[in-house]
Order: C-alpha cells, then sequence, then structure tokens
C-alpha cells in the first residue's frame, strides 16, 4: 500500500526528541538574524568608503576566524561540554555584532569581525555535539536534517527582512543580529537545561576507546573530499548569482526566486527523503551520488541554452545533490566519534566548509577571469567528480563488517 503524503511527512518528523526540536527552533531564531554577512560587503565599500580589496580582506578575516573559531569551540566543547560553549557564543557574538555598529575604520572592523567570527564558529561544533547527544542512534541522520531546515528557513527569512532593514538603515543590521543572537542564548538558557560533563563521561562509559580525529586517517581522508565538493557548493551563492545576472540577463527578482527555490525543495522534501534512505546504506554511497548530481548542475549551466527553465533544471539538480549528501556527511563523522572527542570531529568538519568559502572566490574569480564561465563550470564539474570517485575509494576502504554491525544496516 503506497502511503498517503500526510503519512509520509508523519513518519519523517516522527520518533525526533523534544530536545532536538528545542534546537531547532534557537538555530532558526538564530539564522533569522544573521542578516550583516550577505551585506557586509555592500556596507563597507558604499557606506564606509573602502576598497574593494580592503572590503575583501574583512571578509577574508571573518573566514580564517570561522577556522580559529572551530578549532577552538570543538577543544572546549570537548573538554567542559557542549552546552555553556554554546550559551556563551550566541550571548557574546549577539554584543559582538552590536559593537561592529560602532567600528568605522578598516583595522576596528577588521578586528572586530574576526573576533564575531571566532565567536559565532565557536558555537557550530559544540551545537553540532549536542544534536547527536539529543537524537538516538536510529534517528540521528534525520535530526541534522531538522537542524538544516531549520538553517534553511532562517536564511530565508532573515535574507528578506534583511534587504527591508538595509533599505533603511545599515546599522539596524547589526542590532537587529545582535538581539536575535542574544535572544537565541536566552532562548537555549530557558528551553534545555544544563549537561554537565561528567554526565556524558557517565554516558560513555561503554563507548570505544577514545581517538583523536587529527589521527583518524580515513577521516582525514573524508575531509581532503569535502573540502573541494564544499568549494564547487558554495558558487551556487557566491558566483552563480553574477553569473545569471551577467550572462544570462536574468533580473535581481528572478535570481532571488532560484535561491528562494532552493530553500523550498530543501524544506518542503529533505526530511521526506532522508528518512527512506537512512539506514539503507553506507552514508558514503549517498554522499559520493550526491556530489555526482552536483557536478550535473554545472554541466547543466554549459550544455543547456540560456533560459529560465536550463536555470530551474540547475537550481533542481544542485538542491537533490544537497540533499543527499551533506545529510549523510554528518552521519559518517558522528559514526566515528563519542561523547568524549565529537568536538573535535565536528570542528574539523566545520573547519573544511570554512576553508572553502575562503578559497572558492578566489580559484572562481581567477578561473572565470582566464577562461570565461564555461571553463568555471567544466572546473567545477571536473572536481565535483573527483570528489565523488574519492568518496566511492573511502566506503571500499572503510571496513566492511563495521557497516554490516552498525546502525545503518
Amino acid at each position: 500500500m503506497i502511503a498517503s503524503p500526510i503519512q509520509l511527512y508523519k513518519a519523517a518528523y516522527s520518533g525526533l526528541s523534544k530536545e532536538n526540536w528545542y534546537l531547532s527552533i534557537v538555530m532558526f531564531i538564530n539564522r533569522s538574524g544573521t542578516m550583516v554577512v550577505p551585506f557586509m560587503t555592500i556596507y563597507c565599500t558604499q557606506k564606509l568608503n573602502f576598497s574593494i580589496v580592503q572590503a575583501g580582506m574583512i571578509m577574508s578575516l571573518f573566514g580564517l576566524g570561522s577556522i580559529v573559531g572551530a578549532f577552538f569551540g570543538g577543544k572546549i566543547s570537548d573538554k567542559f561540554g557542549f552546552y555553556y560553549i554554546q550559551l556563551g557564543a550566541l550571548l557574546s557574538g549577539g554584543v559582538l555584532f552590536i559593537s561592529l555598529a560602532f567600528l568605522e575604520t578598516f583595522l576596528t572592523l577588521a578586528v572586530g569581525t574576526f573576533l564575531l567570527s571566532v565567536c559565532n564558529e565557536a558555537f557550530r561544533p559544540a551545537n553540532s555535539s549536542a544534536i547527536a547527544h539529543y537524537s538516538s542512534e536510529k534517528v540521528r541522520t534525520r535530526a541534522y536534517s531538522l537542524h538544516r531546515l531549520a538553517i534553511n528557513l532562517g536564511w530565508s527569512f532573515g535574507g528578506a527582512l534583511g534587504g527591508f532593514i538595509a533599505s533603511i538603515d545599515y546599522h539596524l543590521l547589526f542590532y537587529v543580529d545582535g538581539c536575535t543572537n542574544i535572544l537565541a542564548g536566552l532562548l537555549l538558557l530557558k528551553l534545555l537545561p544544563a549537561v554537565k560533563k561528567e554526565k556524558l563521561l557517565k554516558d560513555t562509559a561503554d563507548s570505544p576507546p577514545l581517538r583523536s580525529a587529527y589521527r583518524d586517517k580515513l577521516y582525514l581522508a573524508f575531509i581532503f573530499l569535502t573540502i573541494p565538493f564544499a568549494s564547487s557548493f558554495f558558487q551556487f551563492f557566491i558566483l552563480q548569482p553574477v553569473f545569471f545576472k551577467s550572462e544570462w540577463h536574468f533580473t535581481e527578482q528572478f535570481i532571488g526566486g532560484l535561491m528562494a527555490l532552493n530553500g523550498i525543495i530543501i524544506v518542503t522534501t529533505e526530511m521526506v527523503l532522508v528518512h527512506n534512505l537512512e539506514g539503507r546504506r553506507n552514508p558514503l554511497y549517498f554522499i559520493s551520488v550526491g556530489i555526482f548530481v552536483a557536478a550535473l548542475s554545472y554541466v547543466a549551466l554549459n550544455i543547456l541554452p540560456p533560459s529560465a527553465w536550463a536555470a530551474v533544471i540547475s537550481v533542481v539538480l544542485i538542491t537533490f545533490g544537497e540533499m543527499l549528501s551533506m545529510p549523510f556527511m554528518n552521519a559518517f563523522w558522528i559514526s566515528r566519534s563519542n561523547e568524549n572527542n565529537r568536538g573535535e570531529y565536528s570542528a574539523l568538519y566545520t573547519i573544511a566548509w570554512s576553508i572553502a568559502q575562503i578559497i572558492g572566490p578566489v580559484y572562481g574569480a581567477f578561473l572565470i577571469q582566464q577562461g570565461g564561465f564555461t571553463l568555471f563550470w567544466w572546473f567545477l564539474t571536473l572536481i565535483c567528480i573527483l570528489s565523488s570517485l574519492g568518496f566511492i575509494i573511502i566506503n571500499y576502504l572503510e571496513p566492511l563488517r563495521k557497516w554490516k554491525k552498525s546502525r545503518y544496516f
């Protein structure tokens, strides 16, 4: 008997703990206020009269701070537990967002942006550890998908609100961002009780021997392959809109609609998709398939004629590639960690995406300058295919007997 859509959605969202729902609400509020970053370059060049090079340096410092924050956030989370590092990161990040509104020289804004990014990214490893702690092994991948859903909803809402606020006064962006950070922190304090490190240690008494993420060779290979894919995926938000505007001459409204389509598909589809795939195969299999589908989205931009339907096809492909790969990336790194070292594993994964965010625009701009967007899309296709093949190789290197005994079979 074929399940009805209502039954599919009910099954997809069932079994998740109330704590994970609370964490997702906190993340939605936090991401709804994340409206400074998309407008930071415009703010620096148009309002503070910085050069484009100075604005680029500010954004690079934001990327560098995210790497530092993820590293130390993971270390602190493993040592003292995930609860207080989340709370501290949200509250301090809120104060720093508000402070940025008063920093108008290049040096002060550069320092403030770096410190803000450190605090912001310190939150991520601790938050990932919290999601794993509050979810059973059976539903853990879906718990991360719920979290991604909250992030996407927050980004969509915050982006739309941010454009409206920026049209009134750019400084309001910093105030709203800071207040939502603080609100998210206070909500975390209200909804979830503190989890002490001693409790986490007790829960992992029967866990496998502790190993460092930085000595896990297979995981380091996973991180190495994640960077090129992540750098190609970021182009969807960074340079693909430029391509649609300058080469295919779409309006800003239509480009915004394409970006919104990505979020709509994720919100309406991902949880059901993951629910039906979770546990059927090794996560590495779905990761490799998802990255290959993402490669097809870039092929479409080169072989299809410039048109609205071609753009929609490309967006649909990259979105399904994202939904197939990213939830199972979380499932993979979680499977190799426990409560004692989860912060380290999460930090490395966060750092991989931070590095990708830094290098993606650099090589993208260089390739477009040298050979235009055609060369750029073929290059992204190539690195996605190579990354997909790399994950297939890791799949075979990972002992099959481990997976047969694990929750994924």
